[in-house]
C-alpha cells in the first residue's frame, strides 16, 4: 500500500509534464525553414518509431517500416512528421497487396509507399493549419519520398491530405510528438502516384 503513494505522485508528475508538453507543442509555429525544433520535453524523450511502437494501432506499420528499412532512419536526428497509416488504414489494401510488398521483390516498393507518408520537418496541428491557411486553404508537403501530399482543413476542422493518385485521408489522431518529430495518424494509407 506505500509503495502506491509514490507510484501515483510520478503518474501525477508524467502528466502533468505531458500536459504541459503538448500545450507547448500546439502553440509553435510550425515551418520547414523555422528554426531548429526545441529541445524535446519530458514528454518527447523517444524517437518517432519508438512512439509508434508503443501504439497498438501501428503494429502493421511498425512491421513495414522494419521490413522495408526505414526503422533505423526514423530514429536518427530528424526532425520528421509522419502521417501514420493505423492498422485499420492498412486493412483497406487487399491482402495479396500487402503480402506482396513485403515479399523481397516488393521491398523498394513498400520503401516508396512508407517514406511517402513522411515529410522532413517538425509539423504540429497548429502549425500545419496555420500553414494551410496562409496558403489559401491548401498546402503542399513535400514528402521523404520525393513526392507531394496536399493537406488542407476540412469543414469540420479535420486535417486531411491528398495524394498523388487523387485519394484522401483523413488524420485522425494528431500532435504525438517525439524528440525527432511528431506523428499524426491517418485513416487510409496514401498512395504516391
Amino acid at each position: 500500500m506505500t509503495a502506491t503513494r509514490p507510484v501515483l505522485a510520478l503518474l501525477a508528475a508524467v502528466t502533468l509534464a505531458v500536459t504541459a508538453g503538448c500545450d507547448r507543442e500546439a502553440s509553435q509555429e510550425a515551418s520547414p525553414e523555422a528554426a531548429p525544433s526545441p529541445a524535446p520535453g519530458p514528454a518527447a524523450t523517444e524517437t518517432v518509431l519508438a512512439v509508434a511502437e508503443r501504439d497498438p494501432d501501428f503494429t502493421t506499420l511498425v512491421a513495414a517500416l522494419q521490413t522495408a528499412g526505414v526503422g533505423e532512419t526514423l530514429e536518427g536526428g530528424g526532425p520528421y512528421t509522419i502521417f501514420a497509416p493505423t492498422n485499420a488504414a492498412f486493412e483497406k489494401i487487399p491482402a495479396a497487396r500487402r503480402d506482396a510488398l513485403t515479399l523481397p521483390a516488393g521491398r523498394a516498393e513498400l520503401r516508396e509507399l512508407l517514406t511517402y507518408h513522411v515529410v522532413p520537418a517538425r509539423l504540429d496541428a497548429a502549425g500545419l493549419v496555420q500553414r494551410i491557411q496562409a496558403e489559401g486553404g491548401s498546402l503542399a508537403l513535400t514528402t521523404m519520398q520525393g513526392g507531394v501530399l496536399t493537406a488542407r482543413v476540412r469543414a469540420d476542422g479535420a486535417i486531411e491530405l491528398t495524394d498523388a493518385a487523387g485519394g484522401v485521408s483523413r488524420v485522425i489522431e494528431a500532435d504525438m510528438a517525439a524528440s525527432n518529430g511528431v506523428i499524426h495518424a491517418v485513416d487510409t494509407v496514401a498512395a504516391p502516384g
